[in-house]
């Protein structure tokens, strides 16, 4: 029966993709990497934390998904402020160590078309983790293949609208502009280049996983135009399947 399962998802797959030869595909995909450890526990492993590590190294799936489709820019939501301070010190580790050998390790291999970009508080990130991130944007900055993966961590989007005006106002303090001339001239372009994704496209389609309909702060600035995908399977379990129909939707709203 399982097998049977498999093979009608495959056909099922390989016609959703002929029927998206030509259409007009979303240039950047941003996702919501959500379930990880409630897949876990539907799998039913003792401890839900290794669904972490099925969910890294699921990305790279997901990425190569993208590149087979010629979507050259996604945006993964891996780790919140809030989940790099709240949680359990021992999950944090945990999932710090998979980002730095399942995430970003793999992106130094010469097969790897992708640049890295990290978006985010990278300073509440451990040591080891911003240096294995670091590594990877720096490695990756001169591939010239146009594919482009910008990992959001250490992520708020309000956090990041905030930083975005601090920063304009420190850059126009060190030019001697005043706060009035500042608050003059001040536009949406003005704060956009200061955010963390700077001037990158802004997704044209957010997926999340899991099941929950809320975008918990991601790309709140970002994604306000951006059709949104909500889809009942946790992250690990999201399968190319799964993917082409979020695609199939975006290809059919107006």
């Amino acid at each position: 029966m399982t097998v049977l399962t498999d093979l009608v998802r495959r056909l099922h797959a390989r016609r959703l993709r002929a029927r998206l030869v030509g259409a007009a595909l979303p240039r950047h995909v941003a996702m919501v990497m959500d379930g990880n450890r409630r897949w876990a526990r539907q799998m039913g492993f003792d401890d839900p934390s290794v669904g972490h590590r099925y969910g890294a190294a699921h990305l790279h799936e997901v990425a190569g998904w993208c590149a087979e489709l010629g979507i050259r820019q996604i945006t993964l939501f891996v780790a919140s402020v809030d989940n790099v301070r709240k949680r359990e010190s021992g999950e944090v580790a945990h999932l710090m160590r998979l980002v730095e050998e399942v995430i970003a390790e793999p992106l130094l291999r010469p097969d790897s078309p992708w640049r890295l970009h990290v978006a985010g508080r990278t300073e509440v990130l451990p040591e080891s983790t911003r240096h294995a991130l670091k590594l990877a944007e720096d490695a990756t900055r001169d591939r010239d293949r146009g594919f482009h993966l910008t990992v959001a961590i250490g992520y708020d989007g309000r956090v990041e609208i905030t930083d975005a005006v601090r920063n304009l106002l420190h850059e126009a303090a060190e030019n001697g502009v005043t706060l009035r001339e500042v608050a003059d001239h001040l536009t949406e372009e003005a704060i956009g280049a200061h955010l963390y994704t700077g001037s990158r496209p802004h997704p044209d389609l957010v997926i999340r996983t899991s099941g929950e309909r809320r975008m918990s702060g991601f790309l709140l600035w970002q994604a306000v135009h951006s059709e949104l995908y909500f889809c009942d399977v946790y992250w690990p379990g999201f399968r190319k399947l799964d993917f082409l129909r979020a695609l199939r939707t975006y290809t059919t709203r107006p």
